[in-house]
């Protein structure tokens, strides 16, 4: 594993260490074909390091340590569906964070796939991609599409800090709201 700067290591930990849980399903209107799905991300361990890490940084900035510049970090976390281990495991959070801030600061663009292997929507992704620019209040990404019942699907993320469970984890809260094609493919 490649030795990070400091900010990419707070941002993998921020990202990587989230409790995974899905919740409840809900179309927000009749007509507006807008559907809300309400989640948490939690790596399957409380582990940031060794063989058992959910989240690493695989390319340390070029710049050295104090950049994240060029930096590139994995993960692969669980979704579920309550803000606890004990929740149902619905599917797994993955993807890649690069830094992208060449004056030194903390931030990244991200590339995040939710994988659901249970469920309403088993079987299907839901991809979404975007900036970090800091940690200030809750991360808003755009929904570019998906696989299975996303197909098409296009719309928003907002991700929001609650707290840390373990000294290992940060719990985030997930809302995805999705417009779904409704029409046959």
């Amino acid at each position: 594993m490649a030795t990070s700067s400091p900010m990419f290591s707070l941002f993998l930990l921020l990202m990587a260490s989230s409790s995974s849980t899905t919740t409840v399903l809900a179309s927000s209107g009749e007509d507006s074909g807008l559907t809300h799905i309400h989640l948490y991300s939690l790596p399957p361990r409380d582990v940031q390091g060794g063989q058992h890490a959910t989240a690493i940084s695989s390319v340390a900035s070029p710049r050295g340590s104090s950049s994240s510049f060029g930096s590139v970090g994995v993960l692969d976390d669980e979704l579920r569906v309550g803000r606890d281990r004990a929740s149902e495991l619905v599917g797994r959070f993955q993807g890649i964070v690069v830094g992208t801030d060449v004056d030194g600061g903390a931030e990244f663009l991200t590339s995040f796939t939710c994988v659901f292997t249970a469920g309403e929507y088993k079987g299907s992704t839901l991809s979404m991609q975007g900036p970090v620019l800091g940690f200030n209040g809750t991360i808003e990404r755009p929904l570019v599409g998906g696989t299975g019942k996303f197909r098409l699907a296009r719309g928003y993320s907002l991700f929001k800090l609650l707290g840390n469970p373990t000294p290992a984890t940060v719990l985030f809260e997930i809302d995805l709201f999705v417009l779904m094609y409704r029409g046959k493919y």
